[in-house]
């Protein structure tokens, strides 16, 4: 953990949502297995292995220290998340957790929930690609696929967009997508289908074509999407949606599937086509191997 408390010594924290310490890049070795995210006004501590008491004592001990060198006159909030052989525990160390939990990226508003589920409501990973989506989004028709709580949708509403078709099987990360546009006086542009997108098409297909489609799917999920089975099936349909000068933004963070995988996967069922570019992930979440990290890629038809 040596690496992660010489670390502290450089973190700022400012008003944004923001992840300060990525252990799980592999750039600070021996402390792969933890990350610090900043969700104002709390400090959000993971550990993904068997962590003892006592070294969770130290590492709440040098979080403290920095707290106090940055915010002498702040009581520090921490939560802690133990992930290890499937199972999660989420603990309150110090302070509190306020209810609710609103925090800021890019100009926007998202409700958060640190203390239930592994999720927190807002991946900091995908900063960078619902920056792109605000910024390609004016006057467009735009699908939002697993949208979980429909960060995509209000950055692309923020960007301009005419319309938003949110759709993901969990009613209530749908639930809090919708507050999250509330948030943001979003009363209209957003509709909100709580559908398998699967048994989905024809809906989707009579709202669209649409200029801009986003797929972000869990990578291994029962029951929803398992990335080595159904990104496949996901290609074969998504040209079809897609707007002859439309843009795909294609998503996987799966780190045992390479970014060759998704590119075969749409070279295969999509030949139509092409590869534009990788959206470069934050800084922070660099990756000793970037095939590991987050990916990002952008399609557009093929031109004739």
């Amino acid at each position: 953990m040596q690496l992660f408390l010489q670390a502290l010594h450089n973190v700022t924290l400012g008003e944004q949502a923001q992840r300060v310490f990525h252990g799980r890049g592999g750039m600070y070795a021996g402390s792969e297995h933890l990350c610090l995210d900043w969700f104002p006004p709390v400090l959000l501590l993971t550990s993904f292995k068997a962590t003892s008491q006592e070294e969770v004592a130290q590492l709440t001990s040098s979080i403290g220290e920095r707290w106090n060198e940055l915010n002498p006159s702040e009581p520090l909030n921490l939560v802690f998340q133990h992930r290890c052989g499937g199972q999660t525990e989420t603990t309150l160390l110090h302070g509190c957790v306020p209810e609710p939990h609103v925090v800021t990226e890019n100009g926007a508003l998202f409700q958060i929930h640190l203390l239930r589920g592994q999720n927190h409501g807002l991946f900091l990973d995908m900063q960078a690609g619902r920056q792109w989506v605000k910024q390609h989004s004016q006057q467009r028709n735009v699908l939002n696929l697993f949208a979980y709580t429909c960060g995509f949708s209000v950055m692309a509403l923020q960007g301009g967009a005419d319309q938003v078709v949110n759709i993901d099987m969990s009613k209530g990360a749908l639930s809090i997508g919708k507050q999250n546009h509330l948030l943001n006086d979003f009363n209209h542009g957003a509709r909100f289908l709580g559908h398998d997108i699967f048994k989905s098409w024809g809906k989707l297909t009579k709202m669209g074509p649409y200029d801009l489609i986003v797929a972000d799917p869990p990578s291994n999920q029962r029951g929803s999407f398992v990335a080595t089975k159904d990104y496949a099936r996901l290609l074969k349909r998504l040209p079809s949606l897609l707007a002859q000068q439309g843009d795909l933004l294609l998503c996987l963070n799966a780190p045992e599937l390479d970014i060759d995988f998704l590119k075969e996967q749409v070279s295969q069922q999509s030949p139509q086509l092409e590869f534009i570019e990788q959206i470069d992930n934050p800084t922070v979440f660099a990756d000793v191997d970037p095939n590991k990290a987050l990916k990002v890629l952008l399609y557009r038809h093929k031109r004739s």
